[in-house]
């Protein structure tokens, strides 16, 4: 009994230490990952493939496995200056935003996605806006936004990365360029202004003209129409009062007037003959 004894006594020691070290195996070999995540899995550094979401176990020294998240990564893309194709001088900063479709290239076929696509982001602004105008780059947007979006994408294919979309925020001008377009956009409202106007005066005048014909075909109608004024005038408690002077009246004087001034013509006299008027 106490050879028993003491073989139990000198077992314990190495079965605890022997339970230990397989807890520990087995918290190595166990791994979780998220419903957004997938673990690219390599075994004696060859690639066998993506696992997830959900527990599994790797062959502890022999299995190594790396996290790639597959959310929508937002990244900004820091102010670019560039020249465009009209000589103007500008600083646009966008943001990007990209996933990761392909878990496996993301990892094998780039070191870092994330600052690679970074870095290629900013190049293809510079050279969109090399190739853009000022005026392009202010009023059609989003062309330029497709444009980014495109050609950032077909590059980063190859690394299993998706752009969904670029958009570009903000457009810093120069202090003189902006006071060429304040300028600029003044005179752009002037001229409407004058246009308008020009177009109410015409439109002012087709209508007068056609009232006149109308009045002119009803006599009565100016009379009807200096009543009318009358009444306005005397609806606004004015002290002065304008009587209205028709312009029959008017006709008469001046045809008296042209047809004669009111005195016989004498014809001159000779000496020795009677006077004639």
């Amino acid at each position: 009994m106490r050879f028993v004894a003491d073989l139990l006594g000198g077992v314990g020691p190495v079965l605890i230490v022997l339970v230990i070290a397989g807890g520990l195996l087995f918290m190595n070999a166990v791994r979780v990952v998220q419903e957004y995540e997938r673990g690219v899995i390599f075994r004696l550094g060859r690639l066998v493939g993506a696992r997830g979401p959900g527990l599994f176990f790797l062959i502890p020294g022999v299995e190594r496995m790396q996290k790639v998240d597959l959310r929508v990564i937002t990244m900004d893309v820091p102010a670019q200056e560039a020249i465009t194709r009209d000589n103007v001088t500008v600083k646009v900063n966008a943001v990007i935003y990209f996933k990761v479709v392909d878990p496996e290239n993301a990892v094998v076929k780039v070191l870092d996605f994330i600052r690679a696509t970074s870095l290629i982001a900013q190049t293809t602004l510079r050279s969109v806006l090399g190739q853009s105008d000022l005026d392009h780059l202010l009023t059609e947007r989003d062309q330029i936004n497709q444009k980014l979006q495109q050609i950032i994408d077909d590059q980063t294919d190859a690394w299993g990365i998706k752009v969904s979309a670029v958009e570009v925020r903000d457009v810093e001008l120069p202090q003189s360029m902006q006071r060429a377009m304040a300028r600029q956009a003044e005179a752009e409202r002037e001229k409407r202004a004058k246009i308008i106007h020009a177009q109410g005066e015409f439109e002012a005048s087709q209508q007068l003209a056609a009232a006149a014909e109308v009045i002119g075909s009803q006599p009565a109608a100016l009379q009807l129409r200096y009543l009318q004024t009358l009444t306005e005038i005397a609806t606004e408690n004015n002290s002065t009062i304008i009587f209205p002077l028709p312009l029959d009246l008017l006709r008469g004087l001046l045809d008296i007037t042209r047809g004669g001034n009111g005195r016989a013509e004498v014809e001159p006299t000779v000496p020795g003959s009677a006077s004639r008027v």
